[in-house]
């Protein structure tokens, strides 16, 4: 099982590939397009999350002591970053995800080549699922 860092390595990487932004705008639209359907009965307002201008539906659940994640949105470049984000922190212990420095976010230029709105959605999205993390930890996971 690889480490947070080692897949935001890895994304770091296929994403260096590009110069041109629209070829990044692919590589993420690609990402989300291979996403598979979120399951329509978790395509619920308790799973929307607030602060993004598209929508976005996280669901969390535990499987075993690892945090399992499934997401989807109605914008392509969104469910692209979705997508992303769930690669890194998918499959992972609650204190782990709570402990993530998401730098990937960064260092692919995401954050400056996001219009406002995506860029606050982007923080919503991450913020969503550290707080579920941190739901789960109080629960005992």
């Amino acid at each position: 099982m690889k480490t947070i860092n080692e897949i935001q390595d890895e994304i770091i990487e296929e994403f260096s590939d590009f110069d041109d932004w629209m070829d990044k705008y692919q590589l993420l639209i690609d990402m989300g397009s291979d996403q598979p359907p979120l399951d329509e009965k978790y395509k619920n307002e308790q799973n929307l999350i607030d602060g993004c201008q598209s929508r976005v539906w996280l669901q969390a659940d535990m499987e075993g002591n690892k945090l399992h994640f499934q997401a989807e949105s109605d914008a392509l470049i969104v469910k692209g970053i979705v997508t992303l984000l769930i690669r890194v922190l998918n499959d992972h212990t609650p204190q782990e995800i709570m402990d993530a420095d998401l730098y990937f976010i960064e260092r692919i230029g995401l954050s400056e080549h996001l219009s406002p709105t995506r860029s606050n959605g982007l923080l919503a999205m991450v913020k969503q699922m550290k707080m579920y993390a941190l739901a789960f930890k109080a629960k005992g996971f």
